[in-house]
């Protein structure tokens, strides 16, 4: 049973990354396009370009996101969005009370903790990053880049 799941763990991880990457694409397109919803406390509507911190989170939300979602620069992606989302548990959330159940920090730190693992597993299968490497390693134009130079 263990080596049957040990195998299907890439594509878990690829399938993990894409559910939240989209999730977090999502969130950050309705805060600043103002689709599904809008941005949360407006009735549909968005967040002030260049507000301080909303329209940066919510930018960061969308590029991060997207970059997980499609597995290209997992790893930087992954935590970007993380240490965002610590900065808006810290920052906004943990004023109102210490628990993330009493303060509403609940996705902040759950979004926070996931793109955390995802820096340490990296992309999983499925993902842009893993195609890349393998056409870079299959080229043979990259042999000849890697040898030195000497005059």
């Amino acid at each position: 049973m263990s080596a049957r799941l040990n195998a299907a763990q890439p594509y878990a991880l690829g399938l993990f990354r894409i559910v939240i990457g989209l999730l977090f694409t999502v969130h950050g397109a309705a805060s600043l396009f103002g689709v599904l919803g809008g941005a949360a406390g407006t009735h549909g509507g968005t967040i002030a370009a260049g507000s301080w911190p909303g329209w940066y989170a919510a930018l960061i939300q969308l590029v991060a996101g997207t970059l997980v979602l499609l597995g290209l620069g997992t790893r930087g992606a992954a935590l970007l969005a993380s240490g965002s989302m610590a900065f808006a548990y810290f920052d906004v959330h943990q004023q109102a009370a210490l628990w993330p159940i009493q303060n509403g920090g609940e996705l902040s730190v759950l979004f926070c903790w996931t793109f955390f693992l995802l820096v340490f597993t990296g992309s999983g299968a499925f993902g842009l990053d893993r195609l890349l490497a393998s056409r870079r390693v299959a080229s043979p134009e990259g042999e000849r880049t890697r040898e030195p130079i000497t005059a």
